[in-house]
């Protein structure tokens, strides 16, 4: 029996995909030895120039250390680079997302082979486990309807459509059942879930902690616009995690326009003020070095995330795009300049969120994932890692920790 080694980058989205190919895996042994492997199957991302040089680098990399294997490249970087990198014979197969849930037919295949498929495919797969996790990963949605100036997304994943709600659910019930408490929602526009079945993010929200066995559920990001009255009236449930990421990408206005996206900062403040309000942890998206982000935008928005609740950021310097509307703007940002803008603005932000878990330190519900040594780690429920020592073997359990040590990153305990 053949050996497939799966390598995923990028999102919680692509990590959902990975484990909709390995629970349709029938006649291949799953192997997490990638020097061995007989199939490398690369689960790419696309989203920046830095993510496809990882993707090619390890391409690469596997092909002076295992020689043999036969490499297959998925995931979004398959509809952006896979024509190229097929032409160049780098990998010996590339597959669209459509074609992930035929991926066991699609290994016997003894020629190469280029199958993209299309990009309106929904999946079926329930899936019932997930390998080497104490998290499982629910993918509730597919594309995105929005069209942000530096995004190539949409391009490469389709317009947004929903999973239906019951393969969703049964989803759900089959992994709580298999021992999972914890559930994280995932897509490439979540919020967006429901607008095309005439449903929402909130009702299924609620149809979800119904489930014996659900304990906690995480959002991925959320844009502003979706968070309506029906999802605030949730914040205060218990089962919902206390930290929200809502990707903003910007605070200057100016900036906002630029990119084409749909919020604003004096609507963007007063949501993020009532949700910390409710003792949310709040986390965001934010681009540097866009270009059109000169002195003036930057010193502006420097200034407005210090007025924001923040304790958690997702930052990246801007990555140029081929046909997206970003990449034919001037005046472009030089590399050290928007270097020096992440390093800032990351640094302003890692000191709320000290500050923030200087001033939540008891009470932390840890989700432990396994770990060795004595010593294991976590988040809690407002999206800190926590580092727990233990003489016991506590991978996959949930503690209650109502003492922690803060340091500058991060988080320790000893039971």
């Amino acid at each position: 029996m053949k050996k497939v080694f799966f390598k995923t980058f990028g999102c919680r989205t692509n990590q959902f995909d990975t484990q909709v190919m390995i629970s349709r895996l029938k006649e291949f042994e799953l192997t997490t030895d990638e020097n061995s492997s007989d199939i490398i199957v690369v689960n790419s991302c696309t989203v920046t120039n830095g993510a496809d040089s990882s993707v090619r680098n390890y391409i690469s990399s596997m092909k002076r250390k295992n020689p043999n294997a036969k490499v297959i490249l998925a995931g979004c970087g398959s509809h952006s680079k896979g024509e190229s990198l097929f032409e160049d014979k780098k990998v010996f197969g590339v597959m669209g997302h459509s074609e992930k849930e035929k991926i066991n037919e699609i290994l016997k295949k003894e020629t190469r082979f280029y199958e993209i498929g299309d990009l309106e495919h929904i999946d079926s797969t329930i899936v019932e486990e997930f390998v080497g996790k104490s998290r499982a990963f629910i993918k509730i949605q597919e594309g995105c309807d929005f069209s942000c100036s530096y995004c190539i997304i949409p391009s490469v994943r389709g317009k947004a459509r929903s999973h239906k709600e019951e393969t969703i659910l049964e989803q759900i019930q089959r992994l709580a059942a298999n021992g999972f408490g914890e559930f994280i929602l995932t897509g490439t526009n979540v919020g967006s879930y429901g607008q095309d079945h005439g449903t929402s993010m909130a009702k299924l929200l609620k149809k979800m902690s119904m489930i014996r066995g659900v304990r906690r559920i995480r959002i991925g990001s959320l844009e502003p616009i979706q968070i309506d009255d029906e999802f605030m009236e949730l914040l205060n449930e218990p089962w919902m995690a206390k930290h929200l990421h809502i990707a903003l990408q910007h605070t200057s206005d100016k900036m906002l326009e630029l990119m084409n996206r749909r919020n604003r900062f004096e609507e963007d403040i007063r949501l993020f003020n009532k949700i910390a309000s409710l003792g949310y942890a709040l986390g965001t998206d934010f681009i540097v070095g866009h270009p059109g982000e000169g002195e003036k935008e930057w010193k502006e928005a420097i200034e407005r995330v210090k007025e924001l609740p923040l304790t958690h950021i997702h930052a990246f310097s801007y990555s140029k795009r081929d046909n997206t509307v970003s990449a034919t703007m001037k005046p472009e940002i030089r590399g050290n300049i928007a270097k020096e803008r992440h390093r800032e603005l990351t640094e302003l932000v890692k000191a709320k969120n000290y500050a923030f878990r200087r001033a939540h330190t008891d009470n932390l519900e840890v989700l432990l994932e396994n770990g060795k040594e004595g010593i294991f780690y976590g988040f809690d429920q407002y999206f800190n890692k926590v580092e727990v020592r233990s003489e016991e073997d506590l991978g996959s359990n949930w503690v209650l920790l109502n003492r922690v040590e803060v340091q500058p990153d991060g988080n320790s305990a000893k039971i």
